[in-house]
This record gives structure tokens, sequence and C-alpha cells, in this order.
């Protein structure tokens, strides 16, 4: 009883209108038939009535469905077989009840004449395709949305569970290189070292802070990435310089974004103090990270796999894409904004 309150709560505006229907309906026929206005015309008993037996047309349609729709797929074969059954049943249903009435008043005879019959049989049967057609467009209507929620739901989780598995492989690439780092100045000089691990241990706990999170703000990862340099001069010095220009620090990106363009630039580039790799980052409507070129020789070739999962993330979150571009002299990538609050 419980659980059938809940369904009439849940489809109220839709049982309202079948009832403002049946109301409609019924003043139409009266006036037609006895070709006057009066307070009979207006009284609400057939609508009701019409209302109980579209409840029985409804429960009928319903029971079909079960037993014969096995997908959330709109299917034409299968529903015009559910209607068919429905209608057919509800005509029937519906004569069995008019007979079991009929006989309790003892109105078998009146009731059941031929041409009684044959206009009840008629009104039931117009009945069942005018209600039966509401219930089964206003319930594929509502398959469908629940369909599309689901389908988003799923998407929704597909993509978080994407984006997971591409920070799991950005953030060790991110450790390992600078494990790397620090592994050549215990050799060189074991201060910088010191220095280099302190400074590094600060850094990695942003990395850990952000890495549950889709999106952090944007002068939080120009922060990052100002320390995030103070690493790379430990070792190179002045051999790679940094400038970063800023006039909108609103919105989000996708964490270690501006690190892994920086040490984009690094790990391709060959900067001495003479020659320094110049990296300019400018920050206005979108985020875009610039440098000049100056190959390193005869390194290793590297798979590129760290930017491509960039990508691949800002294709999940955004609608804008990255843009790379490599001209002669000068490599450079666009990061988009996005204005969404982050997780």
């Amino acid at each position: 009883m419980k659980n059938i309150i809940v369904k009439i709560n849940q489809n109220g505006h839709f049982l309202m209108f079948i009832l403002l229907f049946a109301y409609v309906q019924s003043i139409y026929i009266r006036t037609v038939n006895r070709q006057k206005i009066n307070i009979y015309t207006f009284t609400p008993e057939a609508a009701l009535a019409t209302l109980v037996g579209a409840g029985i047309l409804f429960l009928i349609i319903l029971f079909f469905i079960r037993k014969w729709q096995k997908s959330d797929l709109f299917n034409t074969p299968v529903i015009l077989k559910i209607f068919g059954t429905s209608l057919l049943v509800f005509v029937v249903t519906m004569q069995l009840i008019s007979l079991l009435i009929a006989m309790a008043f003892d109105t078998v005879e009146r009731n059941f004449n031929l041409p009684t019959l044959s206009i009840s049989l008629f009104s039931h049967f117009l009945d069942g395709i005018i209600y039966g057609s509401f219930f089964l467009t206003y319930y594929y209507y509502k398959s469908n949305k629940k369909h599309q929620q689901k389908l988003a739901t799923y998407n929704t989780a597909l993509a978080e569970s994407k984006i997971n598995q591409l920070k799991n492989q950005l953030n060790p690439h991110f450790l390992f290189n600078n494990l790397n780092i620090l592994d050549q100045l215990i050799e060189e000089d074991k201060n910088k070292a010191s220095d280099f691990l302190n400074e590094f241990a600060e850094i990695y706990r942003y990395v850990l802070h952000s890495i549950d999170k889709e999106l952090v703000k944007t002068e939080e990862e120009i922060d990052f990435a100002r320390q995030y340099f103070k690493l790379i001069q430990h070792k190179y010095g002045n051999a790679y310089q940094l400038r970063i220009e800023s006039s909108n620090e609103n919105g989000s990106i996708v964490p270690l974004t501006l690190q892994l363009l920086i040490e984009n630039a690094v790990q391709h580039n060959l900067g001495t103090k003479e020659k320094p790799i110049y990296i300019h980052i400018n920050v206005n409507r979108n985020v875009s990270v610039v440098n000049n070129i100056n190959l390193k020789r005869n390194s290793k070739p590297t798979s590129g796999r760290a930017l491509k999962n960039l990508k691949e993330q800002y294709k999940l979150l955004s609608e804008n894409l990255i843009e790379i571009q490599q001209k002669e002299d000068k490599f450079s990538v666009v990061v988009p904004i996005i204005h969404k609050q982050s997780k």
C-alpha cells in the first residue's frame, strides 16, 4: 500500500492530466448526446470512473512491459505487441467488470443487449487507445530520461576512472625524474643535494595534496611552478630561466600541468649559461607555455606519454583542448583554463 502511495505521488502530475482530460471528455460527450447543458453536464463521476478504468489499463500495460520488455531501448515491434495485447485484455476486463456489476443490480438484459454491448465495446476500445497511448508515451519518456541519467552517470564514472589512471601514470613520472636529479646532485654536491631534498619534500606535499583532485586553482599551480623551478635551478643554475606573467588567475587547471610543461622543456632542450632556455608562462584567458628550442644531441627518444596523458585529461574535463605548436625556434603549448569548481 505504501509503495502504491509513493508511486501516485511520483506520478501525480500525469494522473492529474488524465483526470482533467477525462473530465473534459465527459463534458463533451454529455453535451453532444443531450444537446443541452445543465448541472449534470459538469458532475465528475464519469471522469472518476474513467480514471479508475485508465488505472486498470495502466496496470495491464505495466504487466506486459515487465513480461516482454527485456531492454531499456525503444523497440517498436515489442511496443506494438504490448499495446495490442493490453488493449484486448483491457476491453475483456472492463466487460467482465460491467457484467459483474449488472448481475449485482439485475440489469444484465438492459446492459448486455446487442446495441448497448456494441457501444460499450467501442467506448472501451477507444478509451484504451487514447489512455494507453498517453501512458506509453509517458512511460517511455520517463524510461528514456532515466536511461540518459544512467548513461551520464556511467560516462562521468568512466571519465573519472580514466583521469585517475592518467594521474597514476603522471605522478610516478614526476617522482622518478626528480629522484634522478637528486642522485646526480649527491655525486656532485652533497649540500646542494640536501637543499634539493628539503625543497622537493615541500613540493611533493603539494603533489600528494592534489593527487585526488581533478582540478586545482590556477594561482596554486602557478605558485607550485615557481617552487618546482627552484629544483631545476639547483641542478642547472641559470641555464634554464623562467618568466611568469599573469593577468588572470581565476579558474582551474589540471594539477601538475605547469610542472610537466616546464619539465618537458628542460628534458628536451640543452640550456647553457651562454645560450639559456627561456620558458615563458603567460596566464590570461588561457595558459600558454612557450620555450625556445635547442634540442639535445644524442638524447634518448622519449615516448611523450606524459604530454599525451595531459591532453587526455583536458579532453575529458573541457570542451577546449590543449593546443601544441612547434616551429624551428619555438615550442608552445596552450592550455585552457576551466571555469568550474574543483573537487
